[in-house]
């Protein structure tokens, strides 16, 4: 009955458009009050999974890459991306692509990338004569590399549900491999999409104009060497990293750039600080809700049921991506991450799946649902700065969904293609 109360209150209030950090917390209140636990319980657990130190590099990392946009290094690296690729077919669309592999690295986040690159691309690509869903459907979808080159924040937070166990430079280090196997598979379906509709390419701008641009973006480039490489090496934590970040971005678009204004690092800092608010207060409403499953045995439970059903560990690994997709379609990814850990990890882990291995392959499901409504919030902010509906980009992003499954079920069931580079470096 405890399970019906906890699921039922939460998806009940789901529906009638609560925001998710109260989904969550009255969820776990109702379920306790009927437990009879002290409500105290609730705020226990809610402060504990706001006061982890490591949660502080989420923040940061989203208000550099904030910084980055405002200062022009998200132009420049555009620009960039722009002269490498823009002569193939479907030349924007590719360039989209592009930019977005090189800003994920930087950011960590598919909705501020979605946010950036889109807001530069979309408009350019809408005036050469592409079709606004093909703009928003790329945009959207590259958006996702994001979430699994480093700095993912997203790994941070799995690092950190996993109960801080795994280490977050293996996380890293295991999502590049997958990040540029679905960039590449990404252009080349927009490359096919572009030309059975007929799209142009851009001109070549020669190898001196290259020259130039990549000299131009440099600085703001050299940011994913400064944040990998110093992770990976031990120099600094994943949390001092993102304090470099800030740092790092303040001083190029200030003083090498010369293009950050007061009026930008303002919004910027308050944008930062309004992010934090709601992103703490979810991961601290969304650790006491993954308490009271751990507390009601969800995982045993799943773990039974799985053995139920098959003990090959390909069949379980393939229901469990069925799963974490269905589940990415309803929920934000970040409490998802909180909740669905501890219960799928152990699963995972007890058919002999390595964790980081398993954290890449729960990143890539459930950034696959943030384009996939009713909760997509990286397709909803591209189809809004693309100013078309949802429905409308939905009904053409099928190639684009096979190619990023394609890529999901190659890292599943080849785990050298994340476990590879981590050993690397060991």
């Amino acid at each position: 009955m405890e399970l019906w109360i906890l699921f039922g209150t939460f998806v009940t209030l789901m529906l009638i458009g609560t925001p998710i950090a109260f989904c969550l917390g009255v969820a776990s209140f109702a379920t306790v009050a009927y437990m009879g636990l002290p409500p105290l319980v609730v705020f226990q657990r809610l402060n504990s999974g706001m006061s982890v130190f490591s949660l502080l590099a989420i923040p940061f990392f989203i208000y550099a890459g904030d910084l980055m946009v405002r200062g022009g290094i998200a132009s420049r690296i555009v620009a960039f991306a722009g002269s490498l690729v823009g002569h193939l077919r479907g030349g924007l669309g590719q360039v989209n692509i592009a930019a977005s592999t090189l800003f994920g690295g930087i950011s960590g986040s598919a909705v501020a990338e979605a946010a950036a690159v889109g807001g530069l691309m979309i408009p350019q690509m809408k005036a050469r004569g592409y079709g606004v869903d093909y703009a928003v459907n790329v945009t959207s979808m590259s958006a996702l590399i994001a979430l699994l080159l480093p700095p993912s924040h997203n790994m941070i937070i799995y690092s950190i549900s996993a109960g801080g166990k795994i280490s977050i430079a293996d996380l890293f280090t295991a999502g590049i491999i997958p990040g540029l196997m679905l960039a590449g598979a990404l252009m080349i379906t927009a490359y096919f999409v572009a030309k059975s509709r007929g799209y142009p390419t851009e001109p070549f701008p020669g190898f001196q104009a290259v020259a130039h641009l990549a000299a131009v973006a440099v600085p703001g480039l050299l940011l994913i060497a400064i944040i990998f490489g110093g992770v990976r090496a031990g120099i600094f934590t994943a949390t001092e990293s993102s304090c470099v970040a800030v740092l790092y971005a303040l001083l190029v678009t200030v003083f090498v750039y010369r293009q950050m204004k007061w009026e930008a690092f303002v919004d910027a800092t308050l944008g930062a600080v309004r992010t934090t608010a709601m992103v703490l207060l979810i991961i601290g409403t969304a650790a006491a809700f993954s308490w009271l499953m751990a507390f009601l045995r969800v995982p045993a439970s799943l773990v039974a049921a799985m053995n139920a059903v098959s003990e090959n560990p390909y069949v379980i690994l393939l229901l469990m991506n069925f799963l974490l997709l269905g589940l990415g379609t309803f929920m934000d990814m970040g409490p998802l991450i909180i909740i669905a850990t501890p219960i799928f990890l152990p699963v995972a882990q007890a058919y002999g799946v390595d964790p980081v291995h398993f954290g890449v392959i729960m990143i890539l499901n459930l950034g696959i649902g943030l384009n996939t409504p009713p909760v997509g919030a990286v397709q909803f902010v591209a189809c809004a700065v693309g100013k078309i509906s949802v429905w409308r980009a939905m009904r053409s992003i099928w190639p684009f969904y096979g190619a990023g499954l394609i890529v999901l079920g190659l890292i599943t069931y080849v785990p050298a293609l994340s476990l590879w580079l981590p050993s690397v470096f060991k």
